[in-house]
């Protein structure tokens, strides 16, 4: 079994991260090492917040880890929020007052088109690699369903009826920009593994 440290306390991610990659990893949370410190997250560019957090993770425990850092890019808003997602609404918000910003900032708009993106810096024996998830879909203008977290209840993916908020977990992870970036990195571990 490979154990990895991902760079995270949120739970909701590291559940998700867990349910992805499968019973063949063994992942760890900064809390699980004893870790409670401020990550920095000060680059322009999601590549660069996760690269990062995860060079940071790294020189302080030499473990083989990983960050990832994630983006909602409207179409109508410019790319915004993008890599400040998490604090569109300001420092401290809450997902609801991020979903709240937005779903104000497209009222009345008929361009409603917008990608998550996901970047997982992994730093492996020393190696470093990034890779990229991404979904396209739209924003719909009235949250629907109780599940997922962030900007979920909002974003219809293409080619679904339900949003990342109705859908059971199996199926969001299989399709989402998470999913997709830790499938990669799965994909890369295993082959390096091999040789």
């Amino acid at each position: 079994m490979t154990t990895l440290l991902f760079a995270t306390n949120n739970q909701h991610k590291l559940r998700e991260i867990q349910d992805i990659m499968g019973n063949e990893f063994r992942i760890l949370c900064l809390k699980d090492v004893d870790m409670d410190v401020e990550i920095p997250e000060t680059q322009e560019t999601i590549e660069g917040n996760a690269a990062q957090k995860a060079r940071f993770i790294y020189q302080i425990t030499g473990m083989n880890c990983f960050a990832d850092d994630t983006g909602l890019e409207i179409d109508a808003l410019e790319g915004r929020p993008g890599v400040y997602s998490a604090r569109y609404a300001g420092e401290g918000c809450t997902f609801e007052e991020n979903i709240f910003k937005i779903l104000k900032e497209l009222s009345g708009m008929e361009n409603r088109k917008a990608c998550f993106r996901t970047v997982i810096c992994l730093i492996m024996d020393g190696k470093e690699q990034l890779f990229e998830g991404r979904i396209d879909g739209v924003i719909i203008p009235e949250r629907r369903g109780a599940d997922g977290f962030g900007y979920d209840p909002v974003f219809l993916p293409d080619g679904y009826r339900q949003t990342f908020a109705e859908m059971p977990a199996y199926l969001k992870n299989g399709i989402s920009h998470r999913g997709r970036a830790a499938g990669k990195m799965v994909k890369w571990i295993k082959s390096e593994k091999a040789k």
